[in-house]
């Protein structure tokens, strides 16, 4: 249910995400107090929201994540294709005040990230764990901020390091090691976003999937994680906090 009180301003609004929110936003009643984009001034329309939710591009989130600390402004990240360097400069700014940051809104793909560390856990290193993301031809990051984050839950499980995930493969590779988690991006169409974790073992394989239709499903997380992040205390959050589904 959404809380007509709560004043939402969307940066990167004429982009598809930002498209998408104001779209739900509309059939959930929410209140949008600015649309802003590339080239508008964002400081000055700030203080008329609670909460900025970000769809923009990944070289204007640190900006924006300063600006909403800067006016105590709770936010929400969506953008994602940002290197380890500005991951950290983000993170930074964005703990001074309540920030809902995912790569991915889904209450489905949050599902999917709860269901990967569990499997993950359960299943042996003999399981050999693969991740495969499609997406429409016009997305520019790779691999999607959702792979990443799936491959981020595998290397913690698995206890391996960056350097031991293969981008694909090409050429004469030789046997795959236990120790490698494989990462393929495939680009193509119209994809909104498909997601798929394998565990390949010996005589039987998991497959764990999500498949989204519609963007609709990132918009809708999207403003739940707004309602909900404006009863928290500073700092950072995931849509697992939002969901409840931290153990």
């Amino acid at each position: 249910m959404s809380d007509t009180s709560l004043r939402i301003l969307i940066n990167g609004a004429r982009g598809r995400m930002g498209q998408a929110v104001m779209e739900s936003a509309a059939r959930g009643g929410y209140q949008i107090t600015a649309q802003v984009d590339a080239g508008d001034d964002l400081e000055a329309v700030i203080q008329t929201c609670d909460v900025v939710v970000d769809f923009s591009l990944a070289a204007a989130t640190l900006s924006t994540a300063r600006m909403a600390a800067a006016h105590g402004r709770c936010l929400v990240i969506g953008t994602t294709g940002h290197d380890e360097g500005e991951k950290a400069a983000i993170a930074e700014a964005a703990e001074k005040v309540p920030t809902v940051w995912a790569g991915n809104f889904s209450v489905g793909v949050n599902l999917l990230f709860y269901l990967t560390q569990k499997a993950a856990a359960v299943l042996s290193e003999d399981y050999n764990p693969e991740v495969v993301e499609m997406h429409h031809r016009m997305k520019r990051d790779s691999p999607s901020g959702t792979a990443e984050r799936l491959l981020e839950i595998l290397l913690q499980a698995r206890h391996l390091r960056r350097d031991q995930v293969a981008h694909g493969r090409q050429g004469l590779v030789g046997e795959r090691p236990e120790a490698e988690i494989g990462m393929h991006a495939l680009r193509g169409g119209d994809v909104v976003g498909d997601h798929t974790v394998m565990f390949a073992g010996s005589g039987e394989r998991l497959e764990l999937t999500h498949k989204a239709s519609n963007r609709s499903v990132f918009a809708d997380g999207a403003l739940r994680a707004a309602s909900w992040v404006v009863d928290q205390r500073p700092g950072i959050y995931d849509m697992q906090d939002v969901l409840g589904l931290k153990d």
